[in-house]
Formats: C-alpha cells, structure tokens, sequence
C-alpha cells in the first residue's frame, strides 16, 4: 500500500511517498534530507505525539492550568492519557516547567506546567 505523507522535520517540507506492508515501511521516495526517511518511518511505524491539555485548579489565579507531556508519547495511549489527566486537580502555586506527574503512565515522560499559577 503506498501513502502520502508530507515530512514536517525541516523546512523543506517533502512530499513523500511510503510503501508499506504489514505496517512496516519498505520503501520511501521523495525526500531531500535524511530527516524524511526517519519522519516517515516513525510516523507510519511508531507514531508519536506531545501531548497538550489543561487541568483544572482550585483557589488559584486561573481556573484551567495548561500541561504538556515534556517528551512524544505513543499516539495510542493518548486517549489513555487524557483519562488519567482528567483525575488531576492543582490547589498549590506552580511554576513553569514544573513536574505535575512525573513517568506519566510509566512512558519515561513527565507531564509539565506551561505556566505560572498562583
């Protein structure tokens, strides 16, 4: 099966083509830089992504505090993610960058502030 995918990793932004079977890459064309074959081969086999949400606070100088995952997660535990981030909510000052859950999910990530909260 041939998909399109456009490579986000430079500037460039190259169209690609990927031939794939049995989710596995066997081919790709289109890319001017090494970048693309590993865009590629990582969003049709391991997709990842940041995860960026809020969660709500309680006594604070704003109602919803916004949080990312501070690495990619795999695309399939988002939804996993989002539940267990709905169970969170902050009642305590927090700067930005400061760990809220650290290994989140066990994924070797943390999920971080993204702004100042008092």
């Amino acid at each position: 099966m041939e998909k399109k995918l456009t490579c986000i990793e430079c500037p460039l932004g190259c169209s690609l083509k990927i031939d794939v079977e049995n989710s596995k890459v066997i081919t790709i064309s289109g890319n001017k830089c090494p970048k693309g074959k590993t865009y590629a081969t990582s969003e049709i086999e391991n997709p990842k992504r940041i995860l960026t949400t809020t969660i709500p606070t309680k006594g604070l100088s704003i109602k919803m505090l916004p949080v990312r995952t501070d690495k990619a997660i795999p695309k399939e535990k988002i939804s996993k993610a989002i539940e267990e981030i709905k169970k969170i909510n902050i009642n305590k000052p927090v700067r930005v960058g400061d760990i809220i859950v650290k290994d989140f999910l066990g994924l070797a990530v943390n999920l971080v502030t993204t702004r100042e909260c008092n």
